[in-house]
C-alpha cells in the first residue's frame, strides 16, 4: 500500500531509496540518519504488519530525540471501517495512528489529496522543532494516486523553546566559579541539539571535568584532559566516586533517570548544588529534587554561556583533576574483571579502538557488550557513539550501522553487537552487502542473553532459563560466508590484534569479527540496587531486587 509512493519517488529520480528486509530495520536506520544529520530520516511501510513493525524504531526515535518522518500506506478511504463496530473492513486495515500517537510528536491520516503537502511540511518542521522526535503520516492508497498541483505550503507556526536568559546563565557561572569540586554531567540532549562543538568550547572555558551518560559517550574524545567517564548503573567506578565527592553539578540535557542516578536519589543529590538545563520543563526536578532548573534550548544556553565566559576568571582545577585521576588509577576499567577466564571485554574494547581510528562511528546494540563499549572505548575527536538508550532495543546495531554508513558516506563504521541482539535483525546483512556499505561488524558471542543471565545470577539463584538454558546461537563466521562477507573468529585476546588487522586490511569492505566470550562473564562495576551510586557490585550487594 505504498507502491504508488515508491513508484512516484523512483520516477522523480531525486531521492535514493534503500530497501531493507524488515520494516523495523528501516525505522532504526531512519532514526540514526536523523540523529546524525539533524535532517529527519524517512522510513515508509505498508499498512497492517508493515506499519506495526515500524513502531519499535519510532519509539526509539521518540525516546532518544531523533527527528524522523514515517509514512505508512493505508487502505482506500472507501474501505476504511471508520466508526463501524466491526474490527476491520479493508485487507490489512490497521489504525496505526492510534497505535503510534503515544510515541510521536504528531500523528495524522491524510483525509484528502490536497491535505498532503501541508501535512508533509508540518511533519518535517515538527520533527526538528524543540526537542526533536518522530512524526507519522498515514496516507490511503487512493490519496496517493491522486494527481495534485501544489506549491510549497507556508511553514507552520511552532512554539520555540525559550532561550536562556543572560542573567540566569551569569548567575550559574558565578556559582560555578566559587566551587572547588564541580562537575558537568553531559547527556544525550547535547547531541540532539547538535551542540557538541559548543559544549567542548564551554567546558574548556570553565575548566570543569565532565562525566556523561550512556547517550553522551562521544561528547569529549577519550584523550581530552577534562573527560572523566560514564556514570550510572554500569558506569566507570571512578566517575561515580567523583560524583559523590563533587560540590557542584551542572546537568546538560540529561534526564537523570534511574540508570544514571541509581534508586537512591537523595544520596545522588546530596548537599551539592545542582543546576539542570533542559528544553522540557517536565524533566527538571522530576526524580532528583532540589535542582535549580533552567528551561532552555541547550544550544542557546551554551552559546550564551560561551559568550559570557571571557569576562570571567575560572580557577585552576588541577588539584580536583588529580584527585579524579587517582581514583581512576585505583579502579581501572580493565581491572573490574581481573581473574576472569577468557577474553576480558574491557581490554578488547581498548584494542578495538586502537585498530579503528578510521571509523566515523561505533554503533552499539543493547546488552552487556553495550556497557563494556561505553566503559572502555577510546573515541577520537570526530568519532560518534550511537546506541539505543531509552527504548533499549536489541537488534538496533546492524540497521543503525547501515543508517550511519549512509549518513557518513565514504567513512567506515564499526558495529558492536552481542550474539542475541545480532540475530534480531540478521537479515539486514543482505541490505549491507547489496548497498556495498563499509561496516565492520564485531559480534561478542557469549552464547547467552548475558545481561538477563547476570540478573538471574543475582536474584534467581542462577536459574538461567531462556537466557543460557534453552538458548543457542549459530557460528556467525559461517553465517557471514553465506553473504560473501569475510570473517574471522577469536577465542583469546592474544589473537585479537592480528584479527583486527585483518578486519581493517580493506577499510571499504564489510567484515565480521566474532569474539568468543565466557558465558558467565558479568558487567562490573554495577550499582548495588537500593544503595548510592558509589556502592557497586561485586564489592557491595544489592538491598532489593531491581525493577528496571
Amino acid at each position: 500500500m505504498t507502491t504508488h509512493l515508491v513508484d512516484s519517488i523512483y520516477r522523480q529520480g531525486k531521492i535514493r531509496l534503500i530497501s531493507t528486509h524488515h520494516e523495523q530495520a528501516a525505522a532504526m536506520a531512519a532514526d540514526v540518519t536523523g540523529r546524525i544529520t539533524g535532517v529527519p530520516g524517512v522510513a515508509m511501510a505498508t499498512s497492517g504488519p508493515g506499519a506495526v513493525n515500524l513502531l519499535t524504531g519510532i519509539g526509539s526515535c521518540y525516546f532518544d530525540s531523533s527527528p524522523g518522518v514515517f509514512i505508512t500506506g493505508q487502505v482506500n478511504r472507501n474501505e476504511q471501517k471508520r466508526s463501524s463496530s466491526i474490527r476491520q473492513l479493508g485487507f490489512q486495515e490497521t489504525d496505526i495512528v492510534s497505535m503510534a500517537t503515544p510515541v510521536t510528536k504528531g500523528c495524522w491520516r491524510a483525509k484528502s489529496p490536497k491535505a498532503v503537502p501541508k501535512l508533509l511540511e508540518h511533519a518535517f518542521a515538527l520533527a526538528v522543532s524543540g526537542r526533536p522526535g518522530p512524526v507519522l503520516l498515514d496516507i490511503p492508497m487512493d490519496v496517493q494516486r491522486a494527481e495534485i498541483h501544489a506549491g510549497v505550503p507556508p511553514a507552520p507556526s511552532l512554539s520555540p523553546i525559550p532561550r536562556a536568559r543572560t542573567s540566569t546563565v551569569r548567575e550559574l557561572l558565578d556559582q560555578l566559579r566559587i566551587t572547588e569540586r564541580p562537575l558537568i554531567l553531559a547527556g544525550g540532549g547535547i547531541r540532539a541539539a547538535h551542540a557538541n562543538d559548543l559544549c567542548r568550547r564551554f567546558v574548556e572555558e570553565v575548566r570543569t571535568p565532565v562525566v556523561y551518560s550512556l547517550m553522551a559517550v562521544d561528547v569529549l574524545p577519550y584523550i581530552h584532559p577534562l573527560r572523566v567517564g560514564m556514570i550510572g548503573t554500569y558506569g566507570n567506578r571512578w566517575a561515580n566516586l567523583a560524583i559523590e565527592r563533587s560540590d557542584f553539578l551542572l546537568v546538560l540535557g540529561s534526564r537523570l533517570d534511574i540508570r544514571q542516578t541509581g534508586s537512591d536519589t537523595r544520596a545522588f543529590k546530596g548537599s551539592r548544588t545542582v543546576y539542570q538545563v533542559d528544553c522540557e520543563p517536565g524533566e527538571i526536578n522530576n526524580r532528583v529534587k532540589g535542582c535549580h532548573g533552567v528551561v532552555a534550548d541547550l544550544r542557546s544556553f551554551l552559546d550564551t554561556a560561551v559568550q559570557a565566559t571571557p569576562e570571567l576568571e575560572f580557577p585552576d582545577r588541577s588539584g580536583w583533576l588529580a584527585e579524579i585521576t587517582k581514583l581512576r588509577c585505583i579502579w581501572p576499567d580493565t581491572g573490574e574483571l581481573r581473574g576472569k577466564t577468557g577474553i576480558n571485554p574491557n581490554e578488547f574494547m581498548h584494542l578495538l579502538s586502537a585498530a579503528s581510528t578510521l571509523a566515523s562511528a561505533f554503533v552499539v546494540d543493547v546488552g552487556q557488550h553495550q556497557m563494556w563499549a561505553a566503559q572502555s572505548l577510546e573515541l577520537g575527536p570526530f568519532q560518534l557513539f550511537v546506541t539505543s538508550g531509552g527504548m533499549g532495543a536489541m537488534g538496533f546495531a546492524l540497521p543503525a550501522a547501515i543508517g550511519t554508513a549512509l549518513a557518513c558516506p565514504d567513512h567506515p563504521v564499526v558495529m558492536i553487537a552481542g550474539d542475541g541482539g545480532f540475530q534480531v535483525n540478521i537479515q539486514e546483512l543482505q541490505t549491507l552487502v547489496h548497498n556495498s556499505l563499509p561496516v565492520k561488524m564485531v559480534v561478542l558471542n557469549n552464547r547467552c542473553y548475558g545481561m538477563v543471565r547476570q540478573f538471574q545470577e543475582s536474584y534467581f539463584q542462577g536459574r538461567y532459563q531462556s537466557t543460557y538454558w534453552g538458548y543457542s546461537a549459530p557460528d556467525f563466521a559461517r553465517i557471514a560466508s553465506a553473504y560473501d562477507i569475510p570473517s574471522k573468529t577469536v577465542n583469546d585476546l592474544s589473537e585479537a590484534r592480528d584479527a583486527l588487522g585483518t578486519m581493517w586490511k580493506d577499510p571499504n569492505a564489510p567484515f565480521l569479527l566474532q569474539v568468543m566470550i565466557d558465558p558467565l562473564t558479568n558487567v562490573y562495576p554495577k550499582i548495588a540496587f537500593g544503595r548510592p551510586i558509589t556502592e557497586m557490585e561485586p564489592l557491595a550487594k544489592p538491598l532489593d531486587i531491581e525493577g528496571t
